[in-house]
């Protein structure tokens, strides 16, 4: 009997080391984002703050540099998902493509970018804009599609009133600024209160207030990585979700600390300050779901800028499913 006791504690202890000395296992997935920006706050303090960690996730995030190579790195496989503008989902669907990529997650609900002028002006208006010229994007991008629909909002014709200068890369707009190009330029954070502090240009407007809430950063995956790998769409979800919550939360510090990470170039103050601003503009969604009206708002801007060949069903390019499941979960 003492020998049976003997050998079964024994085995007990074997079992219970080889538990204590497996690792739970991490999925790797690699997140291609459309360009580096406090904009997306949630998704790296999700990060840092152990969200996703805590759904089994391993993120790794690469800069794109353009929704067009966001796209590509996804279609290609080289990412499982990606962060970048609904515009570039709907060119796929027109394009025909039966396998074509969806969104998962909403991120922002405006224009995340600002207008810089050379000089200083409390007493800025739109109409000092006329007869001048503006940095102003890549044509077919969401960032350079609103800021034709605020001008046009504001009394001004582009190309006309205005010369916007389109032949720039995303990357390079600062610093072709920066070398006497344009008279105008608009710049995402933190470039451009890093542009104001080195007295290198002046924010006068917020292009998110001028436009309006519109579906302005999604995630996108293949429509196979829903249906064979569904845990892992719902996982990331469910993180994404815990992070946009923890930022309404937090204070502006706080979120500074959790994206520094990703910003070792930008203080705390820096990041803080811009953590507000964003927060004050209402800029971050408060879950992942996207909505009607705001799709049909998206497609109504890229109709003004004629970038749209066609309309597109929001269920044609939104599975909005995993979403809907985690915020009732949550309720």
């Amino acid at each position: 009997m003492k020998k049976v006791l003997a050998v079964l504690l024994a085995t007990l202890l074997l079992l219970m080391l080889g538990a204590c000395g497996k690792e739970t296992e991490m999925r790797k997935i690699v997140i291609n984002e459309v360009t580096r920006s406090v904009f997306y706050a949630p998704l790296y303090a999700g990060i840092t703050k152990g969200f996703f960690e805590e759904e089994g996730l391993d993120i790794e995030v690469v800069t794109g540099g353009g929704s067009d190579k966001s796209m590509t790195a996804l279609l290609s496989g080289e990412s499982e998902i990606s962060l970048m503008g609904p515009e570039t989902g709907v060119y796929v669907v027109n394009e025909g493509k039966s396998e074509h990529p969806m969104i998962i997650a909403q991120l922002t609900k405006r224009d995340g970018s600002f207008l810089v002028a050379r000089e200083a002006d409390e007493d800025f208006s739109w109409e000092k804009m006329r007869g001048k010229s503006i940095i102003g994007g890549r044509p077919g991008g969401m960032p350079y599609m609103t800021l034709l629909h605020v001008m046009r909002q504001n009394g001004l014709n582009p190309g006309e009133d205005v010369e916007v200068i389109s032949n720039i890369q995303f990357s390079l707009m600062g610093g072709a600024f920066e070398s006497g190009t344009g008279d105008y330029v608009t710049l995402f954070e933190p470039t451009a209160s890093q542009f104001e502090a080195a007295g290198k240009g002046h924010i006068v407007a917020n292009i998110g207030l001028e436009s309006g809430e519109v579906p302005y950063t999604t995630f996108m995956v293949m429509p196979d990585t829903i249906k064979n790998d569904a845990e892992m769409v719902e996982a990331f979800v469910r993180a994404l979700y815990k992070a946009q919550n923890w930022v309404w939360n937090a204070s502006d510090e706080e979120i500074a600390e959790a994206m520094q990470p990703f910003f070792p170039d930008s203080d705390i103050a820096t990041l803080s300050i811009v953590a507000k601003s964003y927060r004050e503009t209402d800029s971050w969604t408060k879950d992942p779901i996207m909505t009607e009206d705001a799709f049909a708002r998206l497609q109504d801007i890229m109709e003004g800028a004629g970038e749209l060949s066609a309309r597109v069903e929001l269920k044609e390019l939104v599975d909005n499913s995993f979403a809907e499941k985690i915020v009732s979960e949550a309720k």
